[in-house]
């Protein structure tokens, strides 16, 4: 794959006999962020655009539960934020509730789907629609404790390292190709909640940072091998 000079759109996100995302110049890198809790990794990628850090606007914020802190934090700045009703299912939309997901998406105009702690499995009509431009991020460094707790389950393990990591959403489990890692140190006297928040706190820092990579166009890909450019 050759890159296009540096930081000229359209972003060259390739996936071999997949999507190829491109912008305009004059357009912004949109958004749109899923979340169903407190929303602290949309907040810290808000915070970054506000920086100007993150090239990007928040074309909107949907949650599964209506009295999130996600849907809070985003009304709070002034963006457009709603609530999806999931439908009569636990753990995944239903039909009716995934269609009216990617319509909402779709007439936003997103160029990236942004996951910040959306607790329902998406299936294989919204990955379809978006394929190639879903990025979420996981409390390990994958492949390692891919599923849920996953800090919990590096404690019990016993590993003196852990961490989190960006990736493209694909249809398995915490299985698409890696954006970005950051490390963090399993300390002797940790419990799962240290641990976790120390996780939180490099989440924070990890995320802005890969989506300001992918507005910018700084990434490509290799088969299952994601290319920053410059290298970090």
């Amino acid at each position: 794959m050759q890159f296009p000079p540096f930081g000229q759109p359209p972003f060259p996100l390739v996936l071999p006999g997949r999507s190829v995302i491109q912008m305009p110049v004059s357009k912004l890198f949109r958004l749109g962020v899923l979340g169903s809790g407190q929303g602290s990794n949309f907040v810290a990628i808000a915070e970054g655009i506000a920086s100007g850090q993150v090239p990007a606007e928040v074309a909107l914020v949907l949650s599964d539960v209506e009295a999130s802190g996600i849907l809070a934090q985003a009304r709070s700045r002034g963006l457009p934020a709603s609530y999806l009703p999931p439908g009569k299912f636990r753990t995944k939309l239903d039909e009716e509730a995934e269609k009216s997901l990617v319509a909402q998406l779709q007439a936003a105009q997103v160029d990236l789907v942004v996951l910040a702690g959306f607790m329902r499995v998406l299936k294989n009509d919204f990955l379809r629609a978006f394929e190639g431009r879903i990025v979420n991020i996981h409390p390990s460094l994958l492949p390692c404790f891919p599923g849920l707790q996953a800090w919990k389950q590096a404690l019990d393990y016993g590993v003196k390292v852990t961490g989190c990591t960006v990736h493209f959403v694909d249809a398995g489990i915490d299985s698409g190709a890696i954006i970005g890692q950051q490390t963090v140190p399993v300390l002797d006297h940790d419990t799962p909640e240290t641990l976790h928040q120390r996780i939180h706190a490099a989440e924070h820092e990890l995320y802005p940072r890969c989506v300001a990579a992918l507005a910018r166009g700084d990434i490509a890909i290799h088969g299952r091998r994601v290319v920053w450019r410059p290298a970090v």
